[in-house]
């Protein structure tokens, strides 16, 4: 059984997983000595942990990680991983991004897949058919464009998504909202589009927090997948034990 921690900006996302199946997910603010002692008391058969961070983390969660498992992973940019990375920047490669990709490739191996991952950041990740990650881009994401708008403005309001919302807006409420969903859709399915005709056998996966927000929104075809970055750390985990 193996225990795998995605720690984000915001969130810590947790996901317990044996014989590649998901058993349970966990989500918490703030990750803790106590939350991770539950889960080994709650999950005894925890042999194997991986642990990817965006930011740094208590050293005493680190100690007790190692102690409570016979083999843990602080994945980093020197960690073995099971595809072949052609980005150029690698150390500052965000790990949810090369976790993201790497889960994406376990689905469809020998395949092109792009994927985006709508959360606090927009980005888009390319790994080809023969199984090399190319690199993508990054944009703000919706909550980003929201803030940025009010901040950066005088009298523009604080707005949220909203499922009702039209090309053209009859009222600023309504336009800021129209200006930031179609502008995430048309940026959406135009960088779909262009990879397209560079690959035809491409798919796409969406991920993150407003993926299922945005899933019957977009044109082109797509897969979600809220788990990628679990299925992906899991097979970077798999392929450095085995």
């Amino acid at each position: 059984m193996n225990l795998t921690i995605d720690i984000g900006n915001t969130r810590s996302k947790i996901a317990i997983i044996q014989q590649n199946e998901i058993i349970e997910t966990i989500t918490e603010n703030e990750l803790s000595v106590t939350v991770i002692n539950k889960i080994f008391s709650k999950y005894s058969e925890i042999k194997s942990v991986i642990l990817s961070t965006v930011k740094d983390v208590n050293p005493e969660i680190i100690s007790f990680l190692k102690s409570k498992s016979n083999y843990f992973i602080d994945l980093n940019k020197d960690t073995p991983i099971p595809i072949e990375n052609l980005y150029k920047t690698k150390l500052t490669l965000g790990k949810d991004r090369l976790a993201a990709i790497i889960g994406a490739n376990n689905i469809f191996s020998n395949t092109s897949v792009l994927v985006i991952d709508m959360g606090t950041a927009i980005t888009f990740d390319f790994i080809n058919n023969k199984n090399q990650y190319l690199g993508g881009t990054i944009s703000p994401g919706m909550e980003m464009r929201f803030k940025a708008l009010n901040k950066f403005t005088g009298k523009l309001p604080l707005l949220n998504k909203n499922e009702d919302y039209n090309i053209i807006a009859e009222t600023t409420a309504s336009a800021i909202i129209s200006g930031v969903q179609n502008g995430i859709i048309f940026e959406t399915d135009s960088y779909i589009n262009e990879l397209k005709e560079q690959y035809e056998d491409l798919k796409v996966i969406l991920t993150g927090g407003d993926a299922i927000f945005f899933d019957k929104k977009l044109k082109n075809t797509i897969f979600v997948n809220l788990n990628l970055n679990f299925i992906g750390l899991n097979r970077i985990l798999e392929y450095n034990i085995l």
